[in-house]
């Protein structure tokens, strides 16, 4: 407990606290990751924006694994570290969560301020007219006939409201997520490899400026040796056990 005593000391004395959350904080929840040898990646090769855009074959294999994967998404729940940082954000020890992680579970779990670097999976969007629709009915469409749907407004792309390889961050999340690093004064990274730029960069812009960081993370990253406090724990259960 004395990781945890530590942690909560600077949970009530920070005045300004980020979470910063990859794929290891929703692998509790039973969603694959994407790099592990068992993850997404090990199995398909991703889609690329610019393929998405200009191959009709591209745009099927993509619905067809984004479909697949949908299944993790729709049947899973939030655990403990989800929970934990809510009720952080819901007590005022938490500005916000800045995440990776494309599942929702953030906001599921109740947390509010939620900003979703790589998009969501839980919507669909099309590309012309920037219309979005719950993606479940899309998906479900897509396996009963195995065609890739159009926008029913304007004949556009459909696409998940996620961000592929290749495509551009959304400008206003990066810049606001920038900005929330900046100004705190503990930054959390939950289960995130910290190799995928720019979002990598987010802990060392908050060290920068003189936050604590603290990581927690199953597996070394290349900022560990930056940070005050490293745990190699699984997430929920030590953010459970935190006294706030």
């Amino acid at each position: 407990m004395q990781h945890e005593a530590l942690l909560a000391t600077w949970l009530q004395t920070a005045s300004s606290v980020v979470a910063f959350t990859g794929a290891g904080i929703s692998t509790e929840s039973g969603i694959p990751d994407f790099r592990s040898p068992q993850g997404i990646w090990a199995k398909s090769k991703p889609v690329y924006f610019h393929e998405f855009l200009t191959s009709p074959a591209a745009r099927h294999e993509y619905w067809r694994q984004k479909s697949i994967s949908h299944v993790d998404f729709a049947g899973a729940q939030p655990n403990d570290g989800h929970r934990a940082l809510a009720d952080w954000e819901a007590s005022g020890r938490l500005r916000g969560v800045i995440t990776q992680n494309i599942d929702g579970l953030h906001q599921t779990a109740g947390s509010r301020k939620v900003l979703e670097l790589h998009g969501t999976a839980r919507e669909v969007s099309c590309l012309s007219c920037c219309r979005r629709w719950p993606a479940d009915p899309w998906v479900q469409r897509f396996l009963q006939t195995e065609k890739v749907p159009d926008c029913p407004d304007c004949g556009g792309l459909l696409k998940h409201a996620t961000i592929s390889f290749g495509q551009s961050l959304d400008a206003a999340v990066l810049e606001e997520s920038f900005r929330m690093s900046r100004e705190c004064d503990l930054f959390l990274a939950l289960g995130s490899s910290l190799v995928v730029h720019p979002a990598a960069a987010l802990p060392e812009i908050a060290k920068q400026q003189g936050a604590r960081l603290v990581i927690i993370n199953r597996e070394p990253t290349p900022l560990d040796g930056l940070a005050d406090l490293v745990l190699r724990e699984t997430i929920g259960p030590v953010l459970k056990r935190v006294p706030v």
